[in-house]
C-alpha cells in the first residue's frame, strides 16, 4: 500500500511486517517507553490514559459484585510460596527474589509478587472466622512482577500493571459460580468497552494455572490471527484454604476449609485494543477508552471567529462529558489530520469559516475514515451518536475479522495450514497430554479453550474417540 504521509512512513507495514507494526505503534504514538531495566516499560501518560478508563470501566462493575478494593504487600516471604507446592513450582522460574536489603542479608528472601493468591491467603486465614465472614471479596490494583525472557510492551513485560480479586466462599458451589461470573463480566467489558470480540471458556489441565482446580479464559484474536489470552478466572477449591488455613466456624458448630476463587486483567488489555483494531495508518481507538473521543481541528483558523467557535464547541462537549481536545497549534490541518489518525482518536471535527456560516461542522470518522458534513445545531447529541456507532462498528468489523478466521482440522496437517494462515483452528482431542504436546510441538499452536456445545469423531493427532473440541492457536 502506498505511503500516504510522513507518519505513515514511519510504521512499519502491517500485513507484512506485523510484529514491528505494533513496536513502530506503540512508540511513536507515546503509549510508553523502553525502561532501564531489560523487559521494563514506561507507560507514558497518553497510555497510562488508556488504562485508567479500563479501571473506572472494571471498577464499577467489580464493586457492582460486592467486592472491595483492598492493597497488598509487594514483598512475600518465600516460604509462603512452598505451602502450596503445585503453586510455588510453577512460578519458580518467573520469580524475582529480594536477598539484601539494609546492607544486610535478609534472614529469609523475599519475593516480589508475581501474583498474590499466598499473602492474600495468609490474611484470609485470619479475617475469615465464622460463616457470618463470608462471602469476602476484595480486588486490588497492582503491579507485579515476572522475570520474563522474551518481552514487548503491554504484551509481556518483567514489570506489569493489572487488577487482581480474590473471594472466598463456604460452598464449592458458590465459588464455581463465581468464578463464571467474573469471566463473564470481563467478556462483558472486552465487548462492550474495549470492542473486542472473545471466545470464553474452561483451560485444560496443562494450561491451566498453578494451584487451581480450573481455569477458565477469555481469548481473543489479533490482527494477525493469533491468540491473546486477555483475562483469566481461576476456581481453587480448597488447594490454597487447606495450605493456608482459610477455615470458618459453620451454622452447625463445625470448622471446615472454604473455597477460593481469583481473577485478573493486566494492562496486556491496551495490546489487544491495539493488535485487535489498529491498521496501516496506526491506533484506532474504540470511544469508550479513547483519552481523547474528539478532536477539534480549526480550517483557516486565522480567519476571524474560527478559534472562537471552536473554542465554544470544546466546552459544550465538554459539559456533556465528551472527553475532547482541540488542537489549536500552527501546524497544517493536513499535519493534524495524520497525527490524531495515528494516535487513534475515534472523531475529529473540522470546522472553518464556510461551516460556521453554514451552521455546519465536518465529521471525520477514524474507523471508517468516512467524512460527513453534520449541523452544528445539537452538536454534543450529534457527537455521542456518531461515537456510538462507532464503538458498535469496530465491534462487529472485529467479530467479522474473527469468525472469518475460525476453520476446522482433521489431523496434524490441517491444524498446520489453519494456523500458517492465520487462524483459530477448531479439532478433536482424545485429552491425552501427549497429543496436546505434540501439537505444540509440530505447529507451534496450543490449547486455548475447550469449544464448548462443540463435540468431535476423532482426535487429530492419534485418530483415537475424541473427548472434546479444541481450539488451538499461536498465542502471544
Amino acid at each position: 500500500m502506498a505511503k500516504e504521509n510522513q507518519f505513515v512512513e514511519q510504521i512499519a507495514n502491517i500485513e507484512t511486517d506485523f510484529p514491528q507494526w505494533y513496536t513502530d505503534v506503540v512508540v511513536k504514538t507515546k503509549l510508553v517507553d523502553y525502561g532501564p531495566v531489560k523487559g521494563s516499560m514506561v507507560i507514558r501518560p497518553y497510555g497510562y490514559a488508556i488504562w485508567e478508563n479500563i479501571q473506572k470501566e472494571l471498577d464499577a462493575r467489580f464493586k457492582k459484585q460486592g467486592v472491595q478494593n483492598a492493597y497488598f504487600p509487594l514483598l512475600i516471604p518465600m516460604s509462603f510460596f512452598t505451602k502450596e507446592a503445585e503453586h510455588v513450582e510453577g512460578f519458580a522460574p518467573e520469580v524475582a527474589v529480594v536477598t539484601h536489603a539494609g546492607g544486610e542479608e535478609l534472614a529469609e528472601p523475599l519475593a516480589i509478587r508475581p501474583t498474590s493468591e499466598t499473602i492474600i491467603g495468609t490474611m484470609c486465614s485470619k479475617w475469615v472466622q465464622s460463616y457470618r465472614d463470608l462471602p469476602l471479596k476484595v480486588n486490588q490494583w497492582c503491579n507485579v512482577m515476572r522475570w520474563e525472557k522474551t518481552t514487548r510492551p503491554f504484551l509481556r513485560t518483567s514489570e506489569f500493571l493489572w487488577q487482581e480479586g480474590h473471594t472466598v466462599y463456604a460452598t464449592a458451589e458458590e465459588a464455581e459460580a463465581d468464578t463464571i461470573k467474573m469471566l463473564n463480566i470481563y467478556k462483558e467489558f472486552a465487548e462492550n468497552c474495549l470492542a473486542i470480540p472473545v471466545i470464553t471458556g474452561r483451560k485444560t489441565e496443562k494450561e491451566r494455572f498453578a494451584g487451581a482446580v480450573a481455569t477458565y479464559t477469555m481469548e481473543a484474536m489479533m490482527h494477525d490471527g493469533k491468540s491473546l489470552q486477555s483475562g483469566t478466572s481461576h476456581y481453587m477449591g480448597q488447594n490454597f484454604a487447606k495450605a493456608f488455613e482459610i477455615q470458618y466456624l459453620g451454622a452447625e458448630g463445625v470448622l471446615q476449609h472454604a473455597y477460593t476463587t481469583s481473577w485478573g486483567v493486566s494492562t496486556r488489555l491496551i495490546g489487544a485494543v491495539i493488535m485487535t483494531h489498529g491498521d496501516e495508518r496506526g491506533l484506532v481507538l474504540p470511544p469508550v477508552v479513547a483519552p481523547t473521543q474528539v478532536v477539534i481541528v480549526p480550517i483557516a483558523a486565522r480567519k476571524g471567529g474560527v478559534v472562537e467557535a471552536c473554542e465554544a464547541l470544546k466546552e459544550e462537549l465538554e459539559n456533556a462529558g465528551i472527553r475532547v481536545a482541540f488542537d489549536n497549534t500552527d501546524n497544517s490541518p493536513g499535519w493534524k489530520f495524520n497525527e490524531w489518525e495515528m494516535k487513534g482518536v475515534p472523531l475529529r471535527i473540522e470546522m472553518g469559516p464556510r461551516d460556521i456560516e453554514a451552521g455546519k461542522m465536518m465529521f471525520a470518522r477514524r474507523d471508517t475514515l468516512e467524512k460527513t458534513e453534520v449541523a452544528r445545531e445539537n452538536a454534543a447529541e450529534s457527537v455521542k451518536a456518531t461515537l456510538a456507532e462507532i464503538q458498535k462498528n469496530m465491534l462487529e468489523k472485529a467479530r467479522a475479522h474473527r469468525d472469518s478466521r475460525i476453520v476446522y482440522a482433521d489431523d496434524m496437517a490441517g491444524i498446520l495450514a489453519g494456523v500458517d494462515g492465520g487462524n483459530f483452528v477448531k479439532a478433536g482431542w482424545c485429552g491425552c497430554r501427549e497429543c496436546e504436546d505434540k501439537i505444540k510441538e509440530e505447529t507451534g499452536a496450543t490449547a486455548r479453550v475447550y469449544a464448548e456445545g462443540e463435540s468431535a469423531e476423532t482426535c487429530a493427532v492419534c485418530g483415537k474417540k475424541a473427548a472434546h473440541m479444541i481450539i488451538y492457536a499461536r498465542a502471544y
